[in-house]
């Protein structure tokens, strides 16, 4: 089975080909065994390019943990990319379908060759039933803004909820450096108000055109990157009266320019690199 390992920004996965009908089966466990770092190739996940009806081709994404998930933003770049280069699409525009709609996405070529991404990341929802997050009596909801307090670890976290076809929910910190992103994420991303689970950001303010974050992953843990979770930063920093419209935000992986327009509609723009191409034998 040929592969190839690509990343946006340090949030990596392993992509197969799956055009023409090849999809393989019991793909849950097979993103398990894959993704392992010690026994597998090792990846945050895998993700299928696949055949379409209604778009240039599908994604399918599944993280480490075997879970399906609706949406990645650095990893429908890499899709694009992947798609251009193996000749799938041969135009620089294409779409491409998830479980969380039809996404546009556009390569931004540099002396003939890819270099960056930008992807139509749709509208932000803040339907709680729709994220989906359990209301209680500490919830506050002022026009699309809700705020759920949660205590954590004897400290009290507010978080702006939002989803962006995954749930997420955001919290500003005074230095995401040193603040203990496992230790909390770990028990946030399974509490009982995300009835989905939910990916958690965290995030500081530096100016009125950058943020700093780290993310916890629902399904993965801590990771490098995440595209969608920087478009609900964004959102959520907006919503607070903490940034502009268009925002650099700095991950540990490196940097996604993310623009909420006031049509709502939301574009990230960010790299998309191809590590290696292998050959996995099942022995």
């Amino acid at each position: 089975m040929i592969f190839y390992k690509m990343q946006g920004i340090g949030n990596d996965y392993i992509y197969l080909n799956c055009t023409n009908h090849k999809e393989p089966q019991e793909l849950s466990k097979l993103a398990i065994t894959l993704s392992n770092r010690n026994f597998g190739i090792g990846a945050d996940g895998l993700i299928l390019l696949c055949d379409s009806n209604m778009a240039n081709l599908k994604m399918r994404m599944f993280n480490n943990d075997g879970s399906e998930a609706k949406m990645c933003g650095n990893g429908i770049r890499c899709v694009a990319k992947l798609a251009y280069e193996l000749g799938i699409v041969t135009s620089t525009e294409m779409t491409i379908e998830t479980l969380a709609g039809i996404k546009k996405v556009k390569l931004n070529m540099l002396e003939q060759k890819i270099h960056t991404v930008t992807v139509e990341m749709g509208e932000p929802c803040f339907v709680p039933e729709k994220i989906p997050i359990q209301l209680t009596q500490q919830t506050k909801i002022q026009g699309n803004k809700i705020e759920v307090p949660i205590m954590v670890e004897n400290k009290l976290l507010t978080f702006i909820c939002i989803s962006m076809g995954n749930p997420h929910a955001v919290t500003f910190v005074e230095n995401v450096e040193d603040f203990p992103v496992k230790q909390y994420g770990a028990i946030l991303e399974k509490h009982s108000i995300f009835p989905e689970r939910a990916n958690i950001e965290f995030v500081q303010i530096i100016n009125n055109k950058m943020i700093k974050m780290r993310v916890w992953e629902r399904g993965t843990g801590e990771t490098l990157a995440c595209g969608t979770g920087a478009c609900a930063a964004v959102v959520a920093c907006v919503l607070q009266e903490k940034t502009n419209r268009d925002v650099t935000v700095q991950l540990p992986g490196g940097a996604l320019q993310v623009t909420w327009h006031q049509n709502n509609q939301i574009f990230m723009t960010g790299p998309a690199v191809t590590v290696f191409k292998g050959e996995w034998i099942n022995e």
